[in-house]
């Protein structure tokens, strides 16, 4: 059984750092691209990163500069480094993995999700 778990949210004050993880069990993903997405109360889920099984990464404009994703394959874990958070950011952060299309920003295109980890960001 194929699953993805997600760790390291909580409450940080804005301009603070978390970093997140996501391991995943069940079988590998070195070969595919794997995913952060976020939703908000009372907003659709959106798209925060991504990054191919080559380590290249794509971040939304909202996070670029502040937000690192990275993958550990050997650990089966991806990572997202949040850092000068604001309180936008506050959001219940998802892991994706294994799209089934080329666009790595829509979250209908993965196969794979974890339940999610909530962080939120105090002003």
């Amino acid at each position: 059984q194929v699953q993805l778990v997600e760790s390291g949210g909580g409450l940080v004050q804005a301009g603070g750092s978390l970093r997140l993880s996501c391991v995943a069990s069940g079988r590998t993903f070195d070969h595919t691209a794997m995913a952060w997405f976020r939703q908000a109360p009372e907003k659709e889920r959106e798209f925060v990163a991504a990054i191919r099984w080559s380590g290249t990464t794509h971040y939304a404009d909202s996070v670029k500069g502040r937000f690192t994703i990275s993958r550990d394959n050997a650990k089966n874990t991806m990572l997202l480094q949040m850092n000068s958070v604001k309180p936008d950011d506050t959001a219940v952060y998802s892991c994706a993995a294994e799209p089934t299309d080329w666009n790595l920003t829509s979250p209908r295109a993965y196969k794979y999700w974890g339940q999610g980890t909530q962080v939120t960001v105090s002003s």
